[in-house]
């Protein structure tokens, strides 16, 4: 079914494209049904003739007012205000500011800032960014990890923040600027837990898994008998997985040791420092998810909601263990702070980047706490393409970008304070997503999606502020097909692209063809290097043609031999290309060395940072994700490994020759 003019008219006014290009740069229609679907998510009805037309009435009787003005620091803005306004500054100050036939003419040079513009009844959010994001010039190599794959002895079954801090302080004497890691957010504290850090329970809060406990003062003040009673509950070390669970379980009770021998007779918020309402909102949804599971949504009615009275009795019920929770995020506050401390002290320039994952889990935290600001009647996801042929529903609410707007973006803000507030930097998956989402309408398959579109230049720039503030770089994820638009606006704003070696090919003679791969002189300058990542297979398994036999033996090929010959040809493409490039002496080289020449080839690009995974080095052949695959293949829950698939602590790791030669090949080739 096709869509009217009428439709497209409504559509466009809302952001629902009704049509695209998919991988192929061919063009797309999407059917009728489903962009009225995702005006529906949006909260637009147009199922009917009548209800098409009130809601194209409705857009024609939106206020000239917006609801938020995000501006750059050098450019100002005209404002329609309707009458008479002053601009109050973030440090409360005001100003005047001139007003011109109900328009307001916002200045260039306004302060940096979160600001307010006053009209009478109304007050406006003004947001004054800075051009770019924060940059840095020199360059500097480091590792991508997967935390809670790198333990150690001392560690209890999972990495943690001090497996952290010693792999930055390795780092750092060996020449490195960075450690990027995976996302620490926080999931629900109940078993079983969620493997996935991409899938958190809350983007703004950390997962206290990741605590060493040992590190707490809570522990270094106990008595001798008390530390003697946490350290027993120890768990066995599963070699072979990471145990989340029973990882989760003996640090919870040890925790709760610590907590009830040392707070029991005091006033336990005297104890902590002060802590924002949200995070005691946050505690309150840990302790409910305790009692009625880790899916708000099938909690009893009237606690799905933050703010509710049922929710408020239950904070006062649950105050012990709300308190508890709120101890558990300043312990992980204090950890994160300590790292990154450490990192900069060590010599890093960066010091330790946080991924921040695309989304959130619709039954999670933040979903709870934030529903005006999401869209819960969808999902988001991609289009079907030539590799996905059903499309992908990541099974994420997104933001509803109107009523984000109306928020004056604040949710954005609160975000990425909480990740930025200990680090040098952030990765932002799926960047793409600040400039449009594949919504798909509840009930829907991938398929019956369409593209809803966001204001790139406000989400960058509150990003651009944020990060400036915070001293930190920003790092896009910006693989898969992007428009030279979007590449271009986000060089524009300084932030980081991705590049990656099996991925980076120069532009073939037809739309959507690529040609070559990409001379090492002709890497982009503005982006991060590597050789790999979490959901593409790791360097030795890629020469080995691992990722196609094991994809052959778990049913995500349509035709394996071709997926076997394709990779054939793209492995002696790419051999060729790194012996023309002067990294590799013969195509016929023992594998280690080519797994070098792979490492030693993205340290000679331009590119700002060039990071690689330690467990290329030993020669790890289990990618950490295996894109269509939930439990037939052990996402999120392998160690680093070797060759043999035989797991290495931290310290084994950080020991063995060939990790000392990857570093040395990083550094030397930045130099």
């Amino acid at each position: 079914m096709t869509v009217d003019p009428q439709l497209q008219r409504l559509a466009a006014a809302h952001g629902v494209a009704t049509s695209y290009e998919d991988q192929l740069r061919r063009p797309v229609e999407v059917d009728r049904s489903a962009v009225v679907a995702v005006l529906g998510a949006l909260g637009v009805d147009a199922s009917t003739p009548a209800a098409l037309d009130d809601a194209l009435r409705e857009v024609d009787r939106r206020p000239l007012l917006p609801p938020v003005v995000v501006l750059r620091q050098s450019a100002g803005a005209r404002v329609a205000v309707g009458g008479p306004a002053q601009l109050r500054l973030e440090d409360g100050t005001h100003r005047t500011v001139a007003t011109d036939g109900g328009h307001v003419a916002l200045p260039p040079g306004l302060p940096l800032g979160w600001h307010c513009l006053e009209t009478g009844a109304r007050q406006v959010p003004v947001v004054v960014t800075p051009e770019r994001v924060h940059r840095r010039d020199r360059r500097a190599w480091g590792w991508m990890v997967q935390l809670y794959a790198m333990r150690s002895a001392d560690s209890w079954g999972v990495g943690d923040m001090s497996d952290l801090s010693t792999l930055t302080h390795w780092t750092a004497e060996r020449g490195g600027g960075l450690v990027l890691v995976n996302p620490l957010h926080a999931v629900a504290p109940t078993v079983p837990m969620q493997p996935s850090p991409y899938y958190p329970g809350s983007r703004r809060w950390t997962n206290p898994l990741y605590l060493r406990v040992e590190n707490t003062a809570w522990y270094a003040d106990a008595g001798a008998e008390l530390r003697a009673e946490v350290d027993a509950l120890r768990p066995t070390y599963e070699p072979n997985r990471i145990d989340r669970d029973a990882a989760w379980a003996a640090k919870l009770a040890a925790l709760e040791l610590l907590w009830s021998r040392t707070a029991a007779s005091l006033d336990g918020s005297s104890l902590l420092p002060p802590a924002d309402d949200d995070l005691w909102t946050f505690a309150t949804w840990c302790a409910l998810s305790e009692v009625h599971g880790s899916d708000s949504r099938r909690w009893p009615s009237e606690l799905r909601r933050a703010a509710t009275p049922a929710v408020a009795r239950a904070r006062v019920d649950l105050a012990e263990r709300v308190l508890f929770f709120v101890w558990l995020q300043v312990l992980a506050d204090q950890q994160l702070a300590w790292t990154q401390r450490e990192a900069l002290a060590a010599g890093m320039d960066v010091g330790i980047v946080h991924d921040l994952a695309v989304g959130a889990d619709p039954g999670g935290a933040d979903a709870w706490m934030l529903q005006e600001a999401l869209a819960l009647d969808a999902r988001f996801g991609a289009p079907p393409d030539m590799y996905n042929q059903q499309g992908q529903d990541w099974g994420m609410p997104p933001w509803h970008p109107r009523r984000m707007a109306e928020l004056g973006y604040a949710p954005l803000r609160d975000m990425l304070r909480s990740l930025l507030r200990h680090a040098g930097g952030v990765r932002i998956d799926h960047v793409l997503g600040t400039f449009r989402l594949w919504w798909i309408p509840e009930g829907a398959s991938p398929r019956e999606g369409a593209y809803v579109s966001y204001d790139a230049d406000a989400l960058l720039g509150v990003i651009a502020l944020e990060t400036e503030r915070a001293g930190a770089i920003v790092v896009g994820e910006d693989l898969g097909t992007v428009t030279p638009t979007v590449r271009d606006t986000l060089a524009d704003r300084g932030v980081l692209g991705s590049s990656v070696l099996w991925f980076e090919r120069t532009d073939g003679d037809a739309p959507g063809e690529s040609g070559p791969l990409q001379p090492v002189d002709k890497w982009r300058e503005a982006a991060t290097a590597s050789v790999t990542t979490h959901d593409l297979p790791t360097a030795l398994a890629w020469l080995r043609g691992e990722h196609v036999r094991v994809r052959a033996e778990l049913g995500l090929l349509d035709d394996p031999a071709a997926e076997e010959a394709a990779w054939r040809a793209e492995r002696a493409e790419l051999l060729a290309h790194l012996v023309a490039s002067g990294v590799l002496g013969s195509a016929d080289a023992p594998e280690d060395e080519l797994v070098r020449a792979l490492h030693r080839f993205i340290a000679a690009t331009p590119s700002r940072y060039v990071l690689a995974a330690p467990g290329d080095a030993v020669g790890d052949l289990r990618q950490p994700n295996m894109p269509g695959t939930v439990d037939d293949y052990p996402n999120w829950r392998l160690p680093v490994a070797d060759s043999d698939e035989r797991p290495m602590r931290l310290e084994d790791l950080l020991a063995d020759p060939r990790v000392e030669r990857l570093a040395a090949d990083l550094r030397d080739g930045i130099r």
